[in-house]
């Protein structure tokens, strides 16, 4: 199981968004792009899949931009990382693509790959947004307000 890019890069995108937010202004692309080094031709794709899966909502206008539709406590990162990338499984068998292995129940590694998933998937939920957030600034990263 690799995450890719997509993935990675919507965690980031909604966690600039947490970080940044003074009271509901929105974040503008061109700001998420600039601090997360991320071309916004790149995030203005990415954040469609976003917004349809209901993390983001956009606002109209000269200060336009997107906000978080949730609290930052009530996304997990499991949410984000299956939204851009799709079930988790680290082995074909697992998906809920509806595909059955012909050799499923004289499969001796099934139950061993069934509960090596449940646990990822278990560590992907147990993280939120907020748990991000917090250890972005516990490593010392400050959040800059430019607010006047």
């Amino acid at each position: 199981m690799k995450i890719s890019t997509k993935g990675r890069y919507g965690l980031r995108i909604l966690l600039d968004i947490a970080l940044y937010r003074v009271g509901d202004k929105p974040r503008m692309i061109r700001e998420i792009a600039s601090n997360q080094e991320i071309s916004e031709k790149y995030i203005s794709r990415l954040i469609i899949e976003l917004r349809k899966a209901g993390f983001v909502r956009s606002v109209r206008g000269v200060n336009g931009g997107y906000t978080l539709t949730r609290k930052p406590e009530d996304i997990s990162v499991l949410d984000v990382l299956e939204t851009m990338e799709g079930p988790v499984a680290i082995v074909d068998c697992m998906n809920s693509s509806g595909e059955v292995c012909r050799r499923k129940s004289q499969c001796p590694t099934q139950r061993m790959w069934t509960e090596i998933n449940q646990k990822i998937r278990s560590a992907f939920a147990a993280y939120t947004l907020k748990d991000l957030v917090e250890l972005y600034i516990s490593n010392g990263e400050t959040v800059l307000d430019y607010c006047i």
